[in-house]
């Protein structure tokens, strides 16, 4: 009778610890562990620049020019166009052009006809150009970062429209204001009987268009540390070819070309 229940009692534990070994092993390959999901999310890149315009000044040693500038921007890799790009640009520009020796002088009488009593002696035009151009720049060193200085070699070929204004002074020997011309040379440049200039508006209609061509070559610096700002200087210079011979002063000769040397100022945004 002993020997039943030992056996009874090995059975029972067996089978305890078979279904108790089964429960773990169940567990353990039923059991759904959740992982988590981590995307990376990549920042958009920052848009690209492919247009770019901008207004300025230029300081020639013949005078004087306003002008725009409306550009293309041209590069390998659109991500890097603030720091390494090309440029393609249409250019309108308003200038006029002095003679060097050009001095302003006070006269010694009042003007008597109402206009400034200040004058340039032996002037006999004014002469005033607009132009309509094409350009390249060229990038010659870039910006690895905003606080650097690109830089370019700047290239336009366009087309000049002169327009040639007679000078007009008002003199004390004269009832109304005289312009140059060999009759009255010997009045037009006393000095004792001139009073002073006539005015811009004097002249306007008998304005005349010079047709021609003009070239220029610089190196602009780019000075903005922010990517869609320009902020430009550019120096070099410019050479002015006209279809007609034109005489600004009376002691000077009547020439076609005119060439100068430049610096400006230049600003304007990129989009």
């Amino acid at each position: 009778m002993k020997g039943v229940f030992t056996t009874l009692f090995f059975c029972v534990a067996c089978s305890l610890m078979g279904y108790a070994q089964q429960t773990v092993l169940s567990s353990d390959t039923t059991k759904v562990v959740a992982v988590p999901v981590v995307r990376l999310i990549k920042p958009k890149p920052p848009k690209a620049i492919l247009n770019e315009m901008s207004v300025g000044v230029r300081l020639n040693t013949d005078g004087w020019s306003a002008f725009t500038d409306y550009g293309r921007v041209k590069t390998n890799d659109v991500r890097k166009a603030d720091m390494f790009h090309n440029l393609i640009f249409l250019q309108l520009e308003l200038s006029e052009k002095k003679d060097p020796r050009e001095i302003k002088t006070a006269s010694v009488t009042a003007n008597s006809l109402g206009g400034s009593s200040n004058y340039i002696y032996g002037k006999i035009n004014n002469l005033y150009a607009v132009k309509l151009g094409v350009g390249y720049d060229k990038l010659i060193a870039g910006k690895p970062d905003p606080g650097c200085v690109s830089i370019h070699w700047a290239n336009t070929i366009g087309g000049d429209i002169g327009l040639l204004k007679p000078y007009y002074l008002d003199v004390s020997t004269q009832s109304d204001a005289i312009k140059y011309s060999t009759s009255n040379e010997q009045y037009f440049l006393d000095q004792n009987s001139i009073e002073g200039s006539a005015g811009f508006s004097k002249g306007l209609s008998e304005m005349k268009i010079v047709p021609g061509g003009y070239l220029r070559t610089a190196l602009h610096f780019d000075f903005s540390t922010n990517r869609r700002n320009v902020l430009g200087v550019e120096v070099g210079g410019n050479i002015d070819y006209f279809f007609q011979k034109v005489q600004l002063m009376t002691f000077q000769d009547p020439r076609s070309m005119f060439a100068d040397l430049f610096v400006s100022f230049q600003y304007g945004r990129r989009w």
